[in-house]
């Protein structure tokens, strides 16, 4: 009976010996993906290695900032850009009478033949009295080119002489009529003596 209970008993631890093997090899199989799980992530790595890593990663930033301020010295000093001033002067506002001023030189037989034209930096009043009162301004300017000689034709400075004796008269005659010139410079755009 000894060998049978031998027997039986081994029958027994079979089935326990099979149960605890398996788990076992459960638990093994658990423990080494879990751990490689963890291995492969890091979790492992002692603070000296983290430590390398961030003084690798410190000397990388130094040697790209040398890099910059290396490229940056050899390109040379950055432009600046200045701003312009603001503008102090009014703008001009320029107007060309319509017909031409044609008129004998005095004591000749020659023709003088002119265009006129003026500028003002104030408003448009001075451009629209000088068109309300056109008929008055090329009278008088008219008056001035009449009395002008043949010796004083043949003077280099006469165009310049004359361009302003018209712009006093036109602010003269502007004054009386409105209280108010405005005529800052007259121009000859076409000049002909015949």
């Amino acid at each position: 009976m000894s060998e049978e209970l031998l027997e039986d008993e081994e029958k027994a631890k079979s089935p326990v010996l099979k149960i605890i093997l398996i788990v076992f090899g459960v638990i093994l199989v658990i423990a080494i993906s879990v751990g490689g799980t963890l291995f492969a992530t890091g979790f492992f790595e002692s603070e000296r290695n983290k430590d390398a890593e961030a003084a690798i990663a410190a000397l990388e930033a130094a040697a790209t900032a040398q890099a910059i301020a290396d490229a940056e010295a050899a390109a040379g000093p950055d432009k600046v850009q200045l701003d312009s001033p603001e503008l102090s002067k009014f703008q001009q506002s320029y107007y060309q009478l319509e017909k031409e001023l044609v008129v004998n030189i005095a004591n000749s037989r020659k023709v003088m033949q002119a265009s006129v034209a003026i500028m003002t930096h104030y408003d448009e009043r001075v451009i629209s009295n000088v068109e309300k009162h056109s008929f008055p301004l090329r009278n008088a300017m008219l008056i001035v080119m009449s009395q002008q000689t043949e010796q004083s034709i043949v003077d280099p400075e006469f165009r310049r002489l004359l361009a302003e004796e018209l712009k006093l008269v036109m602010n003269a005659t502007l004054e009386q009529l409105e209280d108010f010139g405005g005529i800052e410079d007259v121009y000859l755009t076409e000049f002909v003596v015949q």
